[in-house]
């Protein structure tokens, strides 16, 4: 399996398919690179570069107890870039994954990036503070850990069933391959990573991170994101980013990656050949 060790010794897991301008993605909280299935296939197809890792503790990247938060991920994605040897590449990132992307352009620079995209991204940030009102109480992350750290099997199971991808509105079918491809991804990676990852997506402020940030930016955000409420995410980055566009959907599920993959693949490739 191709890899890259680190600094400290992780070795991060990531797969490299086709030539053409590189895209790189970024996956979220508590999955692999394998998310992005319907993406890296369809750009594939359209003569890009695909590139996705799995984030330490995550999929097949090494399991450590320590650097599950947004620096080390921003370091770790630097360092396969850096090992890949990238230039001019669109980084597209979901959820947890587009916190990542938004802190790797602010801590490393735009040197190796043309574009970026994040999809039902967790910045600005996710917590209800007094400078952050419209975010979530504290206590909504605290009961995602006392469920993963009670039974993670079951709360992995329950997530993708319910509001992940909005299999709890009315009229929506589930679509039980989903669900289960989701477990799949979540248990393949460490209790310890995904235990403090909740910490690393809920209280990172990206507001500086945002501010930075002079290339062009996609931000993608449903209204009806039951995960990362629309009101304090999309809106906000997008009105923080020097170069950034709002793309609202109204009704579709945080997980629209995989279940309107069709629609975001098309806005994607619209936004790239800009």
């Amino acid at each position: 399996m191709p890899t890259v060790k680190v600094k400290d010794g992780t070795e991060i897991f990531y797969k490299d398919w086709g030539s053409g301008q590189p895209i790189v993605f970024s996956h979220g909280w508590p999955l692999s690179s394998d998310d992005w299935d319907p993406q890296m296939l369809f750009f594939l197809n359209h003569g890009f570069r695909v590139i996705a890792h799995d984030r330490r503790g995550h999929g097949r990247s090494s399991q450590g107890g320590e650097g599950h938060d947004l620096d080390h991920y921003a370091d770790d994605l630097a360092a396969v870039t850096s090992h890949l040897d990238l230039k001019g590449a669109i980084h597209v990132g979901h959820s947890t994954g587009g916190g990542e992307v938004v802190r790797y352009l602010g801590r490393h620079g735009e040197s190796r990036v043309s574009k970026a995209a994040i999809i039902s991204a967790v910045p600005p940030l996710m917590v209800k503070t007094e400078s952050n009102p419209l975010g979530l109480p504290k206590s909504v992350f605290d009961g995602l850990q006392a469920q993963l750290a009670a039974n993670r099997s079951k709360f992995y199971r329950d997530l993708p069933s319910g509001p992940f991808y909005g299999f709890n509105r009315p009229g929506v079918e589930p679509i039980e391959a989903a669900i289960a491809n989701w477990w799949r991804q979540g248990m393949m990676g460490g209790a310890k990573a995904h235990y403090d990852g909740i910490v690393a997506f809920s209280q990172t402020d990206f507001t500086e991170d945002l501010k930075k940030i002079t290339v062009p930016v996609l931000v993608i955000h449903s209204e009806d994101d039951q995960i990362v409420p629309y009101v304090a995410s999309g809106p906000l980055s997008a009105k923080l980013l020097k170069n950034g566009v709002l793309k609202t959907y109204k009704d579709y599920p945080h997980g629209m990656i995989t279940t309107q993959a069709d629609v975001i693949n098309a806005d994607l490739l619209a936004f790239i050949k800009g």
